[in-house]
């Protein structure tokens, strides 16, 4: 799907923005990521509130494949496919997925800025040791002879 594509698929919902993203692009709006255009297809930000109405249309949640596994994103669902020729309902599943991102964001801890911890200063336990003498470079220290 290409830039002018989302665009005219969006009208009905209203204003959106669309940034590149992976192998796709990120759609959002009043600054909250709720779908994600990629090769695999059109994938919006679902929760516990939207899953049961993506799984009623036999939708799969988003996933991809790493050397290792497969990993599976619960939080993005293909879009039915029935939405991209009814742009009014489509609008409705793009309010729910837009409101289950701003539920996500809510849940997210704000974060918080850690203030710089005061040195603490150690008590002085240990007795400090004299420095050793410098040796002299070049002159040999007189050898003591062992008593008998």
């Amino acid at each position: 799907m290409d830039r002018e594509f989302l665009i005219d698929l969006f009208a009905d919902f209203g204003p959106v923005a669309i940034r590149k993203m992976f192998s796709g692009y990120g759609i959002s709006a009043d600054g909250i990521n709720f779908a994600l255009s990629l090769r695999a297809g059109l994938f919006f930000r679902a929760d516990e509130m939207t899953i049961p109405d993506f799984e009623a249309e036999g939708s799969k949640p988003f996933q991809y494949a790493t050397r290792a596994k497969t990993v599976l994103v619960n939080s993005y669902w293909e879009l039915p496919a029935r939405l991209f020729d009814d742009s009014a309902e489509l609008a409705q599943w793009a309010r729910a997925a837009l409101a289950a991102a701003q539920r996500a964001k809510a849940k997210k801890r704000p974060k918080v800025k850690e203030t710089p911890k005061k040195a603490v200063k150690k008590p002085a336990n240990k007795v400090a040791k004299p420095a050793k003498a410098a040796k002299k470079v070049g002159k040999k220290s007189p050898v003591r002879k062992r008593a008998k």
